[in-house]
């Protein structure tokens, strides 16, 4: 923290993933605190999106929480920190009591930073339950779990700068970095592509992504405009067109067959389940024509150095692991892992998500992936923090609010908003009602923070330092310019409090961030080369095992971290999305995000600069489909699934397919999340946000902006 607020300080931007450096500085006033741009930072080199250079406008926000507050006869109260922190204490006390440490839930946040993150999951673990997560369940918990299994780490295999450098193809399935990663796609992606790269996108929308390659302006460059839900049949189409190229003209190298004999297992087992797959019906299903498909899988298999990008429309699907595997079949057939420019890359849509896995805040695994049912990975870490750690997985966060009221009696949420994230969402506002006990830690009063019983004030990102690891694998360190309002506390203050007390010990007594780093990289393999002066302004990749390592800016050069070495392959097959269109609903709901607003929108939808930009929801609207609802641009209609409705304007737009609508979850009056779908993938138990039947129900006026 900085002891002369004048002093600009060099920090991380709170909000996407790309981990973009910028500056602060400070005022007379602890509220003066101002954005500005830091011209060398090691991911930026000074540019910034929209959001970047609004980011300081919420930190004194009005609608700050400043004094903490306990509910009593249905209002909440001021109270002394204190008094809150022995209601927290005694009623998490109680219900371990009472029900046993299972019946509490923990929250982690991909908006606050690795040592806060760390800390929770301590303390979930020593109350004795490994019931914590974070949002990658909402967003990248697919992606993670397939990576883990066939490479071996879920992250990034690349960095941007080498794929910027190297990479002649980028496959992007499902992801919009125009969108939702402006500075990543215009100074390393859209770069790359100037020097001759080809973009071949896969996604249902068209976007800024589309708009920002000149896709449709050109031959080079591909759309393949699909139908949600059938990414399966799709890359299982570029996987036979390539395994059937090869068979006929070997010579050309379409599979590398050195790699995959020498690095890779399973390779028949992907030939025996595409031997009588139909490409001309899975082509239908998808409503791609097939020789647009099979001209994809060309460009990818000659190009030299070919990179995929995945983002949430592969992974928040009842088959997201599988989809993602696939993605995983097409790179390692071909040889495109191990090197620059090549690789499987998701991207990562929080500033920290990265990071809140990597230090162990979720249900199955202990920092650095190390699973919590590893006896001799469990032990080390015991050793390390003197207790013992639950043997068994605990709940991921949409099992947690399935469990409200029932297993689960109490919550501890910090930085999170599951009644607005989580699908599904007016059933968790009914089923959250039904606990004990909730405390929640933060800096707005969320729309979970109406249902506290304990409200414990934050600071924001530019009040305090801490690490954040970006969504290609840089940990860099965040500072902060000083506490705007007096009277809240630094998430790390808030824990280590409330652990000390919980538990009576000094196991959770720190003095400050850097301390919190030092025990962590002790316990997180991947971390274990680092320290805060090493970290520096530049900060480091991970893997980073030794001091004086490096950091490694791709993976897998040489092997890949699964038990035997090699990368998995693993034919995969269609499965449709749970819910499909019917004479009920006859439409096909997906989502996602807008570069000016970001998740829950409690931070972005209280920047004016943001909101000026789009100051509400609205849904895609096909020319054909308004046609037949007898809808017109800026109508606003009632959009409905079988879980509830929303209004919203409707934009007619060829941007999206027929029979497919397309909204946001960032606003509260009118979330996405009152109509997606809470089924889960079975193995990483991440919703099905991308696919939902649903129906305009009623066409009413234009509304009273237009």
């Amino acid at each position: 923290m900085s002891s002369d607020q004048s002093d600009p300080v060099k920090t991380i931007c709170p909000y996407c993933g790309v981990g973009c450096g910028i500056q602060l500085s400070g005022g007379e006033e602890p509220a003066d605190v101002q954005f500005m741009p830091w011209g060398d930072a090691p991911v930026n080199e000074g540019r910034v999106c929209i959001k970047g250079g609004a980011a300081t406008e919420v930190v004194d926000h009005e609608d700050r929480l400043t004094d903490p507050q306990i509910k009593e006869d249905g209002e909440f109260r001021e109270a002394t920190w204190e008094e809150a922190y022995a209601y927290v204490v005694d009623e998490l006390e109680r219900i371990r009591e009472e029900y046993g440490p299972d019946a509490v839930g923990f929250f982690g946040s991909s908006k606050t930073m690795n040592e806060e993150n760390y800390l929770l999951q301590k303390l979930a673990r020593r109350y004795g339950t490994n019931n914590v997560d974070n949002c990658t369940r909402m967003c990248h918990a697919s992606t993670v779990w397939a990576l883990r299994t066939s490479l071996g780490a879920g992250a990034m295999t690349n960095s941007m700068r080498d794929l910027r450098e190297e990479c002649d193809l980028f496959w992007i399935q499902g992801a919009n970095p125009g969108e939702q990663h402006p500075i990543a796609n215009s100074q390393y992606f859209r770069q790359a592509v100037l020097d001759g790269a080809t973009v071949i996108q896969v996604d249902p929308h068209a976007n800024k992504t589309t708009r920002s390659f000149g896709i449709g302006e050109t031959e080079r460059h591909q759309h393949l405009q699909l139908n949600p839900g059938t990414d399966i049949p799709l890359l299982n189409i570029v996987l036979k067109t390539i395994l059937e190229h090869h068979e006929d003209q070997p010579e050309e190298g379409w599979i590398d067959e050195e790699f995959v004999a020498e690095r890779t297992e399973g390779f028949d087992h992907l030939k025996e389940t595409l031997a009588d797959f139909d490409e001309e019906a899975a082509a239908e299903e998808c409503g791609v024509p097939l020789e647009e498909i099979e001209l994809a899988a060309e460009k990818y298999a000659t190009a030299d150095n070919a990179a995929i990008f995945t983002g949430m429309g592969m992974s928040q699907h009842a088959c997201g692991v599988d989809n993602v595997q696939n993605e995983i079949n097409l790179a390692l057939i071909t040889g495109n892992v191990g090197r620059p420019g090549t690789g499987v890359n998701p991207l990562r849509g929080q500033n920290n998500v990265q990071g809140t896995c990597d230090v162990g805040a979720m249900p199955n695994v202990l920092p650095g992936y190390q699973l919590v049912d590893d006896d001799a990975a469990r032990e080390a870490v015991e050793d390390e923090w003197g207790f013992e750690i639950p043997a068994e997985p605990g709940l991921t966060n949409v099992e947690i609010s399935h469990e409200f009221g029932e297993s689960v009696k109490g919550l501890y949420v910090m930085g999170e908003n599951p009644v607005m994230s989580e699908p599904d969402a007016n059933r968790v506002a009914e089923r959250i009602q039904d606990l004990e006990f909730v405390v929640v830690q933060d800096i707005f009063p969320t729309e979970t923070a109406q249902y506290a019983d304990v409200l414990l004030p934050a600071t924001t990102w530019a009040e305090r330092g801490g690490t954040v690891t970006n969504t290609d694998r840089r940990v860099q360190r965040m500072r902060g310019v000083g506490k705007v309002h007096e009277n809240t506390k630094h998430d790390l203050e808030i824990l280590s409090a409330v652990g000390s007390r919980l538990f009576d010990a000094d196991e959770f007594e720190f003095d400050g961030p850097e301390e919190v780093f030092e025990e962590l990289r002790r316990v997180c393999p991947i971390y274990h080369g680092m320290s805060y002066d090493r970290l520096g302004e530049e900060g480091l990749h991970w893997p980073c095992y030794q001091p004086g390592d490096e950091g490694d800016p791709y993976l897998y050069e040489e092997e890949f971290d699964t038990e035997s070495g090699r990368g998995r392959i693993e034919g995969v097959s269609h499965q449709p999305p749970a819910e499909t269109p019917d004479d009920e609903y006859p439409l096909i709901l997906t989502t996602a995000r807008l570069e000016e607003h970001y998740n829950t929108g409690t931070m972005s939808t209280r920047s004016p600069t943001l909101n000026r930009q789009t100051p509400r929801n609205f849904v895609d609207v096909h020319p054909a489909d308004a046609e037949r609802y007898g809808i017109e641009d800026g109508n606003e209609v009632v959009l409905e699934s079988r879980r509830g409705e929303i209004t919203v304007e409707a934009r007619v737009t060829e941007d999206i397919k027929e029979g497919v609508v397309w909204t946001t979850p960032h606003f509260a009056a009118a979330s996405a999340n009152r109509l997606t779908n809470d089924v889960l993938d079975e193995r990483a138990k991440i919703p099905e946000y991308k696919a939902a039947a649903a129906e305009i129900a009623v066409t009413l006026e234009p509304s009273a902006d237009d």
